[in-house]
């Protein structure tokens, strides 16, 4: 009987150990598929997307050297664990005798399974972080290009700091914390029973070990000899005045890294000697020299600072400074900026005003966030439809170069009524928004609203835009499928919808093997088996323009304010700034962080309506950007269409950048320089009741030494602390001399007001500042638009407008007065024309008084004097009829369009009257 249990007993163990054999088999191919299954699924539906868009080489360039690298990383972290444990094990077996260790190190084959179990699990922690940290700075390396230009201490190209620095610390830190973390495990390991003081090959491990230690901190310290030209700091407690190398670098801490690195290495020796001798106690000693000489060289660099260098910084710092000085401005490219004075004269006569008439026809009267709210409620239509941004551009208008908002009527699927959220139309019927909305910058109506050139659906104006539909925009648009059974929302036409069908042949055809993929990548059951698509159905995935560049291109730095605009053909195309980078230019002090070398080397364009993308390279000459040619030959695209050409703005996040820096980095007296006497920055304003640091803005103006108008990016500048303007900075926008940079100076012995100084004066003009309190104590709200001064050939003028808006919920801001400042004159009318009369009258002598509007109704009046006169009884009819609907309006409780009928009955009222 107890043999028949015994029996019993080994059957069931044999049973448990088959079925623990199975499922060890079963959660290994599980972890198998989980780690690089379902990665290697979403690189394959990656790939087909990006192939689909003209990138699959750029896709294949990235994965590759991923794939590299991570075998890199998992052969290097899982071998050294494989040799670490099995050292071990050795270690233990010699070491002790068989019934002394545990039954686990005693069995090979099971210690083998162990040990490569870990070795795979470090080796796949290893591969991610070799990967996915050093795949970019690894590609750069290898395809880096010269700058040619070379620091002045080490004599080495700036390509040096940029790639090949970066590269190699990349190596010693992966290495370094690899040998760090192993040793940790040799001490833990070793220290049982005090192995390591009798063991021979316990020794000769943790010698191997601290020697690789050795030669790697060693290689730390020469390297950070290269980064005294990179950073401020000259000890843990002290910066320089100097961004780069400095005297205390050159004095202590390049002679430091030396030291420090030769003791490195001396230090890792010693302490193997001692550790063979078992003269535990004197591995200390190495160990408290070198720490000891780290305190005293971070001492050295304290003393040198405080006693040698700050009693007498600029004679020590004087050559350091000049380098900061030059290697700054190259940069940031200040070194083309082409310095004029700028007399400041107060000539503003009428002969001036008409040589400069299309400058003052493109003063911006309207600001792009109150403008924002009013198109969001007049030229929405739709609660599902949204404008996101107003972006401002220029256009040839009637031969006439013209200064214009723009937004793009996009699609909110988050609007739509809950009861309209299904999945045929979230994924099939809502797909694109439709057209945009135009409007002049400088006209509003009689009820202070914009000026529209372009509205309502579909779109009427000024332009005509034939490809309407926007599939691709700035929303958070979730993925789509065109071409299905059911017809695609184009935009309401009464009570009913007009439809649309996808036209292009960019989407990823859904069919076959990618049907199936998508279906799983989406987590979309209903797309596998809806009977709505069809063989020409197409998936549009990554829809947002923002992430669908960034999926692209991850590399670039992107502005975050794209801007849409019309082409020649009537498409939509979006424009989004991509910016090159870097953080290791040499003696350039950072604008942000570290990063303290940037381009706008390449300027994206996404289509509209297909989504193709182009990324157009801008600078050719810029070395950064020569390297990511080299990386992805073919991601860029260098013709540039001329329609597209014609759109490009110097955008504003680089301009404010590089201004900000040109506020310090324009002083070339090196002694003014590092004493900051001159230090320009931007000045304040007052915008929506708050002061604010004033923003860069663009105007169409004709530059004091140029006779045509072109597409400005400008700020003023004022000295530190102060409000008059000494200076401004402007960027040129338009054909051959897009991106010059120059500025104009005023005279120091002179003042200029300030936008502040202005803004001040609004306040304290008793006239202003009573109406403007006036309409702030009648309930409605009273809003100060941008400040903006215009430089007009000698001379400066100065224009705000003033909104108001009422307390009702449904309110819009409207332009209802403008300021304009000139000199010591600030008067505010209702229209720009009125006040700039008014101005005229103070400073011009022979003013005739006559103004634009005027002169502009006196033409309308011989017109209607030419004209036959029009039927009355048409217009009564056309009266009769607005009045019906008028009615019914009121009866519906729609006030705001009851309104809208009554100011257009009040019109032709008026028309019969003439």
């Amino acid at each position: 009987m107890e043999d028949f249990r015994k029996a019993i007993h080994i059957d069931q163990l044999k049973r448990w150990r088959r079925l623990g054999r199975r499922l060890s088999i079963t959660i290994a191919i599980l972890f198998i598929l989980l780690v690089i299954g379902w990665p290697t699924f979403k690189w394959f539906v990656d790939y087909i997307w990006m192939n689909t868009l003209g990138f699959g080489n750029v896709f294949t360039t990235i994965l590759s050297s991923k794939i590299i690298l991570g075998f890199i990383g998992f052969v290097l972290f899982g071998i050294t664990s494989m040799i670490t444990l099995h050292w071990i094990r050795r270690v233990y077996l010699n070491q002790f005798g068989s019934h002394q260790v545990a039954a686990i190190l005693r069995k090979k084959k099971a210690m083998n399974l162990i040990t490569l179990f870990i070795s795979l699990i470090i080796g796949l922690i290893g591969s991610v972080i070799v990967q996915g940290v050093g795949w970019e700075v690894a590609l750069k390396f290898l395809k880096h290009t010269s700058f040619g230009i070379k620091d002045p201490y080490f004599n080495l190209d700036v390509s040096f700091y940029m790639f090949v620095l970066p590269f190699l610390k990349f190596v010693v830190y992966v290495l370094l914390g690899l040998t760090i973390f192993f040793f940790i495990i040799e001490i833990g390991a070793y220290s049982v029973f005090n192995i390591y003081r009798d063991n021979r090959l316990a020794q000769i491990h943790m010698g191997v070990t601290l020697i690789i230690l050795g030669v790697l901190f060693a290689v730390l310290h020469f390297l950070s000899i290269y980064g005294t030209v990179l950073t401020d700091s000259v000890n843990l407690f002290q910066k320089s005045v100097v961004h780069g190398l400095s005297y205390t670098d050159k004095l202590i801490n390049i002679p430091k890294g030396y030291i420090l690195a030769g003791v490195a290495i001396i230090s890792s020796i010693w302490m193997i000697l001692a550790l063979t001798r078992g003269k535990i106690h004197q591995m200390i000693k190495p160990i408290i020299l070198y720490i000891s000489l780290l305190i005293i060289g971070q001492g050295a660099a304290v003393i040198v600072q405080s006693f040698i260098v700050s009693p007498n910084e600029f004679v020590r710092e004087k050559p350091f400074l000049e380098h900061n000085l030059t290697f700054t401005r190259a940069a940031y490219a200040l070194d083309d900026i082409k310095v004029k004075e700028h007399p400041g004269n107060y000539s503003l006569t009428d002969d001036m005003v008409k040589r400069n008439e299309l400058t003052l026809n493109n003063v911006r009267l309207n600001d792009s966030r109150p403008l924002l709210d009013i198109y969001n409620q007049i030229q929405t239509f739709r609660t599902y439809y949204k404008f996101n941004n107003v972006d401002i551009d220029r256009y040839k208008v009637d031969g006439k170069y013209e200064q214009v908002f723009i937004g793009a009527r996009e699609l909110s699927m988050d609007d739509l009524p809950s009861q309209a959220k299904t999945w045929v139309n979230r994924n099939l019927r809502y797909t694109h928004g439709y057209g945009v909305a135009m409007s002049h910058v400088n006209k509003v109506t009689k009820q202070g609203q914009p000026e529209y050139m372009m509205k309502n659906l579909p779109p009427e104006g000024t332009f005509d835009v034939k490809r309407p539909q926007i599939y691709f925009g700035e929303e958070d648009y979730p993925n789509v499928i065109v071409n299905s059974k059911v017809d695609e929302f184009d935009y309401p036409k009464g009570e009913e919808n007009e439809t649309h069908r996808y036209e292009a042949d960019l989407g990823i055809p859904l069919k076959g093997l990618n049907k199936v993929l998508f279906a799983i990548s989406e987590g979309s059951f209903r797309m596998l088996v809806s009977d709505q698509l069809t063989k020409d159905s197409q998936l549009l995935a990554t829809r947002n323009i923002m992430d669908r560049v960034k999926k692209i291109a991850p590399f670039f730095e992107y502005d975050e304010d794209p801007y849409v605009f019309i082409r020649d053909d009537g498409s939509l195309a979006w424009i989004i700034d991509a910016y090159v980078t870097a953080e290791r230019y040499p003696y350039s002090e950072p604008h942000a962080k570290h990063e303290n070398y940037i381009r706008n080397s390449v300027k994206v364009m996404i289509d509209a309506y297909t989504g193709e993308v182009n990324f157009y390279i801008a600078d050719p000459h810029d070395p950064l950007l020569k390297t990511y040619e080299r990386i992805f030959p073919e991601l860029f695209t260098k013709e540039i269409p001329e329609d597209v050409k014609a759109h490009f703005r110097y955008p504003q996040k680089l301009f404010k950048i590089q201004a900000k820096m040109y506020g310090t980095y324009h002083m070339s007296n090196l002694e003014v320089f590092y004493n900051r006497e001159d230090y320009w920055e931007f000045p304040t304003e007052k915008y929506f009741n708050k002061d604010i640091e004033m923003n860069p803005y663009y105007m169409t103006m004709a530059l004091p030494d140029q006779h045509q108008e072109e597409f400005i990016l400008m700020m003023p500048y004022t000295p530190k602390k102060r409000q008059n303007m000494i200076a401004w900075i402007g960027v040129r926008n338009d054909g051959e001399h897009y991106g010059e940079m120059f500025v104009y100076r005023f005279p120091k012995q002179k003042n200029i007001y300030g936008p502040q100084q202005i803004e001040n004066r609004i306040n304290q003009d008793s006239v202003i500042s009573q109406q403007l309190n006036l309409w702030a104590q009648g309930g409605s709200k009273v809003i100060r638009g941008n400040l903006l001064a215009i430089p007009i050939e000698d001379t400066v003028l100065y224009v705000e407008p003033i909104y108001i808006e009422s307390s009702n919920e449904t309110s819009l801001p409207e332009v209802k007065q403008v300021v304009m400042a000139y000199g010591e004159h600030i008067v505010m009318e209702e229209t720009f024309e009125k006040a700039l009369d008014k101005i005229l009258s103070f400073v011009d002598p022979d003013h005739k008084g006559e103004t634009k509007a005027d002169k502009d109704n006196k033409k309308d009046q011989a017109k209607k004097e030419k004209e036959p006169l029009l039927d009355s009884e048409t217009i009564l009819r056309e009266v009769s009829q607005l009045f019906d609907e008028y009615r019914d309006a009121l009866g519906n409780g729609d006030w705001e369009k009851a309104a809208e009928i009554m100011t257009e009955i009040e019109s032709h009222l008026e028309e019969i009257n003439k």
